[in-house]
């Protein structure tokens, strides 16, 4: 049963990062066509709901990012939870590597990052851009080299992306939450409580959990903390296995993958990626805030993730996955160097109460990191995968 998921995980995720690329293209093309007005002005569109008292006004490109994205960190709740009680989290022999090599691919970047921005306390914000990984994007790009590539180096690159997402979570979390409203956090809490303790009660009613993570997500909102979170706390309260076997996660996780993998993810690169290239110099691509995402991925992704799975393997408390050889998780490590979806988010909370050049920078940094670690991934594993046989599994 969860071979067969890992398997449909990522089907999916491969078709739908092909998917997310044109979505991105088409948003580049329109950004720098004569419709880029028309563009900007949709995704400045106020759509307001409200019901009594309560008023959420917000900009259709705010819906997306607080809304819809909710439904994907959903998901992301959804597949955290499974691989810890009964997936690849589930043993620490199985996660210490690539727990390790995503220490390393966080630490690195924001390391460079910080220290090109070290004298600009507004571009500082951005350090955590370069630290995400493209968990789409990056099985897509895998998935090209068919049967060649190693299951076991999948499942690495599986791994080391689900704690990018953890440690993304926890970022935002911490670092990118605005002025807190305790009336707000209290309603939230009381939401996520009764939710708990619906799951210690045995409740397996998947619709009653989403009504709650509704009213979770409007607190959560006017709380001050990102909403997305929200998505995640919910999806931790929704059953793993019922009395009779059947499991409530599972089923909502394969029900969501669909429209998260090819309605989703693709709408919300086509609202983040539409950068302007309109009066852009060489002087924008040396600036320390875009040079500082294009090193991160490029550089500090890889070198943090063999830096680290180096010093774990050579100390003896882990191995390389069988049929790995070092080349194999270079160009994985360049790989995790795509941080598109997951940079963007980041840095649309970095600096939505900032300098708009500052994430056009941003924007130009990701595009052009992530674009340079795919070329250097497909090179790295074009060269190295020719000379692995072809995996039975």
């Amino acid at each position: 049963m969860v071979a067969g998921a890992l398997r449909e995980f990522l089907h999916l995720e491969s078709a739908g990062g092909i998917l997310l690329m044109i979505s991105a293209v088409i948003a580049m093309v329109v950004a720098n066509s004569p419709w880029s007005g028309l563009y900007d002005s949709l995704l400045d569109t106020t759509v307001a709901l409200q019901v009594g008292a309560l008023d959420i006004n917000k900009p259709l490109l705010l819906w997306i990012n607080d809304g819809l994205m909710a439904i994907f960190f959903f998901l992301i709740g959804l597949e955290i939870k499974r691989e810890i009680l009964e997936g690849e989290l589930s043993s620490f022999s199985q996660v210490v590597l690539p727990g390790m090599g995503a220490i390393g691919g966080m630490l690195v970047p924001a390391g460079i990052y910080a220290w090109l921005n070290w004298s600009d306390p507004i571009a500082l914000d951005g350090w955590a851009i370069p630290v995400a990984t493209d968990i789409a994007f990056a099985l897509a790009l895998l998935g090209a080299f068919g049967s060649r590539v190693p299951t076991t180096l999948k499942v690495f690159l599986l791994t080391l992306a689900i704690f990018d997402d953890l440690a993304a979570i926890a970022i935002i979390a911490v670092f990118y939450s605005a002025d807190l409203s305790l009336s707000a956090l209290l309603t939230g809490a009381a939401a996520l409580s009764i939710a708990a303790l619906m799951n210690r009660l045995g409740v397996t009613r998947t619709s009653a959990y989403i009504l709650l993570g509704i009213v979770l997500w409007v607190a959560v909102l006017k709380s001050g903390v990102h909403a997305t979170l929200a998505g995640v706390m919910i999806a931790f309260c929704i059953p793993m296995r019922s009395p009779d076997g059947r499991s409530p996660l599972q089923d909502l996780e394969h029900d969501l993958h669909g429209p998260v993998a090819f309605a989703i993810l693709p709408i919300f690169a086509f609202a983040n990626a539409g950068l302007s290239l309109s009066g852009m110099s060489v002087q924008d691509l040396l600036h320390p805030v875009t040079m500082g995402v294009v090193l991160g991925l490029v550089a500090g992704k890889p070198i943090g993730i063999m830096l680290f799975v180096g010093i774990t393997v050579l100390s003896g408390f882990a191995q390389l996955p069988k049929g790995v050889s070092w080349m194999n998780l270079l160009g994985v490590a360049c790989i995790c160097g795509i941080g598109f979806t997951m940079s963007l988010f980041i840095a649309g909370l970095a600096f939505e109460h900032g300098s708009g050049d500052y994430f056009a920078g941003d924007r130009l940094g990701i595009v052009l990191g992530s674009l340079i670690s795919a070329v250097l991934a497909f090179l790295i594993l074009q060269f190295s995968l020719a000379r692995q046989p072809a995996d039975p599994a």
